[in-house]
């Protein structure tokens, strides 16, 4: 609620403990979170099945996001977006250049690029990029990757992990990403939400 009195335009929500298991774990809680607030959420985490996908979006979820399902199951992948098209997003969570799943956890030896393009034909329509090394660690974005992935892919990416000032929305900005997730800088008061809100637009 704090939040959406700030102005965000968009809650994104990650279920860590179903991103260990492998079913979502704080269902409950994210069907509070959307029916109290008026702005869109995504949620991620968890998400293995296209039935848990169709649970989120009738409880009033925005959009889901699909990681681990993304690297072992494209069937479902395909399902999900052929259904729900502009519902769905695939989430890359890269470290050192490679995508790992299973909450971080483990590694895949796929390279973020050329994972991230092979799965556009699936019918995804949008991706977030985490770089994992970087994410809560207030340092700065992966940028170089980031625009890799803008100029490779040619459509939505929201980038994540990392970004801790004004000065990086700006360059995320100019290197044509979509959207920008902060987590950790908002909590510590690194990023003012309304300042960067103001900035940005």
């Amino acid at each position: 609620m704090k939040w959406q009195s700030l102005g965000a335009p968009r809650l994104h929500i990650v279920d860590l403990d179903g991103a260990a298991s492998g079913e979502l774990y704080n269902l409950d809680i994210i069907k509070e979170i959307a029916s109290a607030v008026l702005i869109p959420i995504q949620v991620g985490g968890g998400v293995r099945q296209l039935e848990t996908v169709e649970q989120l979006l009738k409880a009033g979820i925005d959009r889901v996001i699909l990681g681990t399902a993304a690297v072992e199951d494209l069937m479902l992948v395909e399902e999900a977006c052929r259904k729900f098209s502009e519902s769905i997003i695939v989430g890359v969570d890269a470290r050192e250049g490679h995508v790992a799943i299973h909450g971080w956890r483990q590694e895949t030896g796929l390279k973020a690029i050329e994972f991230t393009k092979s799965i556009v034909q699936r019918g995804v329509k949008r991706f977030i990029y985490t770089d994992i090394g970087r994410d809560g660690t207030l340092t700065e974005p992966n940028f170089t990757t980031i625009f890799e992935l803008v100029t490779a892919i040619r459509l939505p990416i929201v980038a994540a992990g990392g970004i801790s000032s004004l000065t990086h929305l700006k360059i995320l900005k100019q290197l044509g990403v979509e959207g920008a997730i902060v987590g950790r800088a908002l909590y510590t008061g690194d990023i003012n939400l309304k300042q960067a809100l103001a900035t940005i637009n």
